[in-house]
């Protein structure tokens, strides 16, 4: 049965970013009820995603945890990919917004700043965010085909994520520098990062902080 929504006043605000990966929903919500399901169903996706993990997460149960009709949950999503990917999307939504945020209200003057407010936010997300650690701006351990394109059919999830923050270093980076260092630094706080979250539940302090290092480093000399 299809979700009856003519008696929904339609969601105020900016309409959120497509997704546009090989998980992309199958119609975006127009109206505030059918916005609100998609948002509980994500919700529920995580919550599940911290318990079972993505191998073991089914449509089933995510629809049973947000109340919504299995057939609801298909009316947005074509599959599991297509949860993850959307879930992925929300993170890097919210991160860039986190971040955006950070930049606007300490307004950081060099490339060093920036990268600690960069890498904290994250760690924050890491730390609070429901799913975060299973499926962050992509599927954590997946090396598929579908699970290294959740944000973009055309670029991976780390290129897609790179080209984000890429756009809001301002005038800190020189603008001869190839967007490849971006790119870099992503991959090795990726790394490193994952590292500091396997061995600390709440991330070892000192692999977070040499992330930071390793990137201030590196992307300072990007601005030489």
């Amino acid at each position: 049965m299809q979700e009856q929504t003519q008696d929904a006043a339609p969601v105020a605000g900016p309409a959120a970013a497509p997704i546009t990966g090989t998980a992309a929903v199958r119609r975006s919500p127009v109206q505030r009820r059918s916005a609100e399901r998609v948002e509980r169903i994500l919700s529920a996706c995580a919550v599940l995603l911290d318990e079972v993990g993505y191998t073991a997460l089914t449509t089933k149960e995510v629809a049973r945890r947000a109340e919504v009709p299995i057939g609801t949950l298909y009316q947005f999503f074509p599959g599991k990919d297509g949860l993850l990917g959307a879930l992925a999307t929300r993170n890097l939504e919210r991160y860039t917004d986190r971040l955006t945020r950070r930049i606007a209200a300490e307004s950081p003057r060099d490339i060093a700043t920036l990268v600690d407010l960069a890498v904290e936010e994250f760690v924050a997300m890491r730390r609070a965010v429901p799913g975060f650690g299973v499926v962050d701006f992509g599927a954590v351990g997946r090396e598929d085909l579908a699970a290294r394109h959740l944000l973009d059919t055309e670029i991976d999830n780390n290129t897609a994520v790179a080209d984000r923050l890429w756009a809001l270093t301002g005038g800190l980076l020189d603008p001869a520098a190839s967007r490849l260092a971006g790119r870099v630094a992503l991959e090795c706080a990726d790394a490193v990062l994952r590292l500091a979250f396997r061995t600390d539940p709440d991330g070892d302090p000192a692999l977070i902080a040499e992330c930071k290092r390793v990137l201030r480093r590196y992307l300072g000399s990007r601005t030489d």
